[in-house]
């Protein structure tokens, strides 16, 4: 279970990643266009700002959210090994199935 906590860490690490380096290039963005005369300028900078925050805010509840959701699954697996064992080779028979058509 460790690899996989470990994958989707990994995972969940490069999104975070991904999305500080956009939002470090949207600033750079509102910081070039700063000088821009105009009212139009000034409120798209102002929406930008405020879709910032709100991504932000958003993607530390997801990552709060996927933390809990593997901690239970981890909870789970170690309460319930076998029922877990069965599910996954009864999803992994599914996939089988499903990728071996032609």
């Amino acid at each position: 279970m460790r690899h996989a906590e470990t994958k989707s860490t990994d995972g969940a690490e490069k999104l975070r990643e991904e999305f500080e380096a956009l939002v470090a290039d949207a600033k750079r963005l509102m910081d070039a266009t700063a000088g821009e005369a105009g009212e139009k300028a000034r409120e798209a900078r102002e929406r930008l700002a405020v879709r910032i925050d709100e991504a932000k805010a958003a993607l530390g509840k997801a990552e709060d959210a996927f933390s809990a959701s593997l901690d239970k699954a981890g909870d789970y697996v170690r309460e319930k090994p076998w029922h877990a064992l069965g599910a996954a080779a009864g999803i992994g028979l599914i996939l089988g199935l499903l990728l071996g058509r032609k």
